[in-house]
């Protein structure tokens, strides 16, 4: 295995081993190809010829200008294809190599892989080596999360950069609310199936838009309305034959002002429910440390009110008690008191006499009433 290794390796960096030396060289114009970092980059290397001779080597080196030293990126040979260095688990040969077509996937680009990147490819019997050189501009990441208010439209971007049309076979687009969530289809394409079968599923149904251009390896796509259910993970997954890239995208969905004062319970992340952002518990801290200065406060008013209040209906019923007392008029009491007396019988012969007397008794003065009654049956 080792003796094969080497010989595999050898002739990789020994480039002009087997060849003559000054074999003519075919270079044809380097396109362009801007891309983000994160994503994936594919560069095609297809050699057009009429008759049917098969590629006997591809190789792919890299150089950050035209002056800089090359680094091989890839190669093939011998039916084997070895990606190197820091490319090597980040480069595919994704061509088919029967139709010579040595294109290559870059996945994972990083700040460091803008260049040139050069194809070499060779057929059989064939002195000339054809070269395709690719230059690549990589930009900043793009946001992996995305904010957008209920409503609304949002579109996300999953891009494979090409000089080749026609390579993606599959786009999967799927939502999960959290990261232990199960995952449900957003969209799918299937390019083996019949007119690529775009379906968009469950309760996305109606509401996702492929926007991309799949034959430009483009499977983006638009979500509109938004809904406050929406927010989550969203994972692209785009294929080139048995490759997959991918991207994650976070959503998260938010409520204007008119439709929080609207809601009476509003939303909160399952991941941070029951946190307090720092505004928030600066004012609840404040709130009942005003509490507690204020307590006594509020006692002793309280108190003060219930006394005041107290002082007043007692001072009005004190006041009712007196004037029903003067309004309540006095009433006589009069009783009839007989008294015998025995008076000598005159001659003239007249007949007893009986004598009433009346006197007021007072309802207060009882003892005074019952004085004046002995005094009279004293007399």
């Amino acid at each position: 295995m080792l003796c094969l290794l080497k010989l595999i390796v050898i002739p990789a960096i020994l480039a002009p081993v087997g060849y003559p030396q000054g074999l003519p060289d075919l270079t044809v114009s380097s396109p362009q190809l801007r891309v983000h970092v994160g994503e994936s980059v594919l560069m095609g290397c297809v050699v057009q010829r009429t008759e049917e001779k098969h590629v006997d080597r591809v190789d792919w080196l890299f150089s950050k200008d035209k002056d800089d030293e090359n680094e091989y990126v890839l190669f093939y040979y011998s039916n084997l294809s070895v990606p190197t260095g820091r490319f090597q688990n980040r480069s595919h040969l994704v061509g088919d190599i029967f139709r010579n077509d040595g294109s290559l996937l870059l996945q994972d680009v990083q700040r460091a892989d803008e260049g040139i990147y050069t194809c070499e490819i060779r057929l059989k019997n064939e002195s000339m080596v054809i070269k395709k050189p690719v230059e690549l501009w990589v930009l900043p990441e793009e946001p992996k999360e995305l904010r957008v208010q209920v409503g609304d439209t949002t579109q996300m971007r999953c891009i494979i950069q090409s000089t080749e049309e026609k390579r993606v076979t599959k786009v999967n687009w799927m939502f999960s609310s959290g990261r232990h969530a199960e995952e449900e289809t957003v969209l799918s394409y299937d390019s083996n199936l019949r007119s690529g079968n775009l379906q968009s599923l469950g309760r996305f149904r109606n509401r996702v838009d492929l926007t991309g251009d799949i034959f430009r390896n483009d499977g983006s796509i638009r979500l509109h309305p938004v809904k406050e259910s929406d927010q989550g993970i969203y994972t692209c997954s785009i294929y080139l034959g048995k490759l997959e890239s991918r991207k994650t995208i976070v959503l998260h969905v938010i409520q204007d002002e008119f439709q929080r004062s609207a809601s009476p319970t509003p939303p909160t992340d399952r991941g941070q429910q029951g946190i307090l952002n720092g505004n928030q518990l600066v004012i609840i801290v404040g709130i009942v440390c005003a509490t507690f200065l204020l307590l006594p406060v509020l006692i002793l008013i309280v108190k003060k009110t219930k006394w005041n209040k107290s002082s007043v209906s007692s001072m009005a019923s004190v006041k009712s008690l007196e004037n029903k007392e003067k309004t309540k008029p006095e009433k006589h009491i009069y009783s009839s008191i007989t008294t015998w007396e025995t008076i000598e019988r005159e001659p003239s012969g007249e007949s007893e006499g009986t004598y009433m007397t009346m006197n007021p008794v007072w309802p207060s003065l009882p003892r005074a009433s019952s004085l004046a009654r002995s005094s009279v049956r004293s007399k």
